[in-house]
């Protein structure tokens, strides 16, 4: 019986849990180490910090949803990984693997801009459930006393979205409360022009930005990089300083200090079109754990985004690959992955697909549209139906 072991119990762990013990059944003992005990459908944080979302209605509890699929679950932070010797390190033990599925997610290098983040800075975040449940008491506290709002994203951020969300979503409250001539909003960002989200932007995603940015009277500033941020002002390196009374920021990303020596600077991971180690055979990684070159230069420095949509093709992809070698069979095609989203924007939506994700493109579409909000709501509550019943074979 092959030993495989999963680091992570995200969109890219349970994924695979899942779909190796439907490819594999009991050729495979499967085990996941996750420092977190619950599966957050992460795409709905800007909902929670918003307060449309109680953590209860996002979350499921690992364990029960694993252990019914015959999937052991440790509730322990790996320390590290021994390559070599095919292992994983942990506070309490040494798990021995045939195949390692990294799928960690990233670190949240708040520490790259001074001032950065919720806990040792002056900005609030929405990556995590506690940042979104944190920047939720900060939004009703900034209700109290209106004032100044920036958010976006510092230099070499590779997740784009949540702080689009944010920005609108807060114009369409502030306008439903009928105070939105209080508060003066700038969207600071790397971008070198709105709607680029690190893919060299998606049809006429530009245009439709900035024409969105302008009706709701949000300022943008973009190529913008962050030198410092000091209680009530972000600090450009241009010399520019922007007040605030709230500000959200996505942080740049790195690989988790358990991995990170098996990638490349950043501790990303370098893997092949069926997420292998480039040198390690028996190791897989999917999700932002894995390396993903930008499609171009930018002024400012920017990364690639990996959705859960993308993540959870990865995992398909990568279990297949596993199951090809325990069983003997044709590893799966290696096929260019691409994306598809839903971006909320308080009042409507914007679907995004690219296909695949870095141009040149077979498909780019982004079509605006209030029944692209209904979609997002009725795709949060499919997929987490889906993850309690471990079916990760459906669509």
């Amino acid at each position: 019986m092959a030993k495989i072991v999963i680091i992570g119990g995200s969109f890219g762990g349970l994924t695979t849990a899942f779909e190796l013990k439907r490819l594999l059944g009991k050729k495979a003992e499967v085990t996941v180490f996750c420092d977190d005990d619950k599966f957050v459908f992460i795409p709905s944080l800007p909902w929670i910090a918003m307060g449309s979302r109680k953590a209860g209605d996002i979350t499921l509890l690992l364990k029960p949803i694993l252990e019914r699929k015959g999937v052991t679950f440790v509730h322990e932070v790996a320390k590290g990984i021994d390559a070599d010797a095919s292992k994983v390190l942990t506070a309490t033990r040494e798990a021995p693997y045939d195949y390692l599925v990294i799928a960690t997610g990233p670190h949240l290098a708040f520490e790259e801009v001074p001032g950065l983040g919720p806990e040792k800075g002056h900005t609030e975040c929405i990556f995590t459930l506690e940042q979104a449940e944190r920047a939720n008491k900060a939004w009703n506290k900034f209700l109290e006393t209106p004032g100044p709002l920036v958010t976006g994203s510092v230099q070499g951020v590779s997740c784009f979205g949540p702080p689009y969300e944010y920005a609108f979503e807060i114009d369409t409250e502030l306008r439903r409360r009928k105070i939105r001539h209080k508060v003066p909003m700038v969207f600071v960002t790397s971008e070198p022009y709105v709607g680029h989200m690190g893919v060299g932007g998606l049809a006429n995603s530009k245009r439709m930005m900035e024409d969105e940015f302008a009706k709701r009277d949000i300022k943008t500033m973009v190529s913008a990089a962050v030198e410092e941020i000091v209680p009530g002002e972000v600090r450009l390196k241009d010399g520019t300083r922007i007040p605030f009374g709230l500000s959200m920021f996505a942080p740049a990303m790195k690989g988790v200090p358990a991995v990170a020596h098996l990638g490349n600077p950043r501790g990303f991971i370098p893997v092949d079109g069926r997420y292998r180690h480039a040198k390690y055979k028996n190791v897989f990684c999917v999700g932002v754990a894995m390396a993903i070159a930008p499609p171009e230069q930018t002024p400012v420095p920017t990364g690639v985004p990996k959705t859960g949509y993308m993540t959870v093709r990865m995992a398909k992809t990568a279990s297949a690959a596993i199951a090809s070698d325990i069983i003997g069979s044709s590893p799966p095609a290696e096929i260019p992955i691409d994306v598809v989203c839903l971006m909320d924007m308080g009042d409507t939506a914007v679907y995004m697909k690219a296909s695949p994700v870095l141009p040149p493109r077979q498909e780019s579409v982004f079509r605006e549209g209030i029944w692209f909000r209904w979609g997002k709501i009725g795709f949060e509550r499919y997929f987490l139906w889906k993850m309690r019943n471990g079916l990760s074979g459906l669509p």
